[in-house]
């Protein structure tokens, strides 16, 4: 019997995977063993093997597609067996994806007409020429006269392929597919005025606004017109590439996040600064200790970076202050005895949050092997799902851009988060009197105000500053 190969769930949070590539093409003979394609979770990048010997009999999904997880996305077995039999009727990605346009013919059909299942093609109840405009006693199907309303066609210009020459959902939008998008306003003017009134739109007809998409001013031309049609552009305005991105995967992830996040928590971002001078010289040290002089003693702390050390004193900080080391999930509040800290990295696949675990007991030259071995992971894709969860607060570094001041979105359901901000030189009073530039390193905490209040982050974020501004001690202390 064939195998069908599912689409795998990769941790218990994901609900979906991009296929990035296959491997194989319909035809070829695998193994068990044999990697099929390549599949892109919202955390990192999988290789998916066929699970069975045989001939690759049917691919189901093509490479890009955004699949949901134990979908069927390719079918392995006998040279010659019927991969049909073994995927069960529907639950293919193409009778997905057409469950809309086919439930919209059925519902118009007459009892002894039906549209070609699965092919898209009519079967005619009455004699039409293909592609004329529907005739009047043909009709519109519901569906597809809200649609032509909203999009400001008018109905009766479009060629019918439903039984009998009857204008279905398909239609419009192969009648919009020739047409430019319309801008905001304009959809919106189209949808309060009569179909009639409304451009059809042509395929050789453009707008005149953004990326060729039609305005309110070219709709009041092309009413006025006998054509009915959108006006070209005008001359000499040129052409404008517009490039159209879908959001999914790791962005969608991101996206959806950062929107929850902030509409489901009162977020509230405090500023101050720390001393950095001890900072940068301490890191100076560590850099000439990288390659010692004949004799001298190697720490192994040559490639401590300031982040490093920002890291280490937030694990060495937080035990004092638990009610910063927690989550908020619904109405019930956890505090956690142990740091687990994420760390924002920027992948060129979007942003991603490993986790440094049991910080708190970690050395400063463990948190900085196991902080870039993190980091390298989510750059080249394979970091692991268990090493992107359960961080108990978050430490997001823009200070290398020069950033001076942000507001950190909170990682949810995590109560705060702290933005590292770039170091620069401001003025400080001296001991004997009179002013000096000293460099200073700024932090942005952001807090969920549902749970802790200004007045006890500012004293986490006071202590954090002091132990910065006296970073040698604390390494001393520890």
């Amino acid at each position: 019997m064939a195998h069908v190969l599912i689409m795998p769930r990769q941790g218990n949070t994901v609900e979906s995977c991009i296929i990035q590539e296959w491997k194989v093409r319909e035809g070829d003979a695998v193994t068990a063993d044999t990697t099929l394609c390549v599949v892109e979770t919202d955390k990192a990048t999988f290789e998916v093997p066929a699970g069975a010997d045989g001939q690759v009999l049917k691919i189901l999904s093509s490479g890009g597609d955004d699949v949901p997880v134990l979908q069927p996305i390719a079918v392995i077995g006998a040279a010659g067996e019927d991969w049909r039999a073994a995927v069960p009727a529907g639950d293919t990605p193409a009778a997905k994806a057409g469950g809309a346009a086919a439930s919209d013919t059925a519902a118009l059909a007459a009892p002894d007409t039906a549209e070609a299942a699965g092919t898209g093609a009519p079967v005619a109840a009455a004699p039409m020429t293909a592609g004329s405009p529907a005739s009047a006693g043909a009709g519109v199907s519901p569906r597809a006269r809200n649609l032509a309303v909203r999009e400001g066609l008018d109905p009766a210009e479009i060629a019918g392929s439903g039984p009998g020459g009857r204008v279905i959902e398909r239609d419009v939008r192969t009648a919009l597919a020739g047409r430019p998008p319309l801008t905001a306003a304009a959809r919106s003017a189209t949808a309060r005025s009569a179909p009639a009134a409304s451009p059809a739109g042509a395929a050789d007809t453009a707008g005149t606004g953004i990326g060729g998409r039609i305005t309110v001013s070219d709709l009041d031309r092309s009413r006025g017109s006998a054509a009915g049609v959108f006006p070209g552009r005008p001359e000499g305005s040129g052409e404008e590439k517009v490039t159209e991105t879908p959001v999914k995967g790791v962005r969608k992830l991101i996206a959806d996040r950062m929107l929850a996040s902030l509409t489901e928590s009162a977020q509230f971002t405090l500023n101050a600064g720390a001393p950095a001078a001890r900072l940068q010289e301490l890191r100076k040290r560590f850099k000439a200790g990288e390659n010692p002089a004949p004799g001298g003693l190697d720490l192994g702390l040559g490639r401590i970076t300031v982040n490093d050390l920002i890291l280490y004193a937030v694990s060495r900080v937080l035990p004092a202050y638990p009610y910063m080391n927690a989550h908020k999930t619904g109405d019930t509040l956890k505090t956690y005895e142990r740091i687990h800290l994420g760390m924002a990295v920027d992948t060129p696949r979007g942003l991603m949050v490993p986790v440094i675990r049991n910080a708190d007991l970690l050395s400063l030259r463990r948190i900085s092997l196991e902080a870039k071995r993190l980091a390298a992971a989510c750059q080249d894709g394979s970091v692991k799902p268990g090493e992107l969860s359960g961080s108990t607060f978050t430490v997001s570094n823009l200070g290398s851009f020069g950033i001076t001041g942000f507001t950190p979105v909170l990682n949810a359901p995590e109560v705060a988060i702290l933005g590292v901000c770039g170091i620069e030189l401001k003025p400080a009073e001296e001991t004997g009197g009179g002013f000096a530039f000293v460099p200073h390193i700024g932090f942005s905490l952001t807090i969920n105000h549902q749970v802790v209040d200004g007045a006890p982050a500012a004293r986490f974020l006071s202590a954090l500053c002091g132990a910065v501004a006296d970073i040698d001690l604390l390494l001393a202390a520890n």
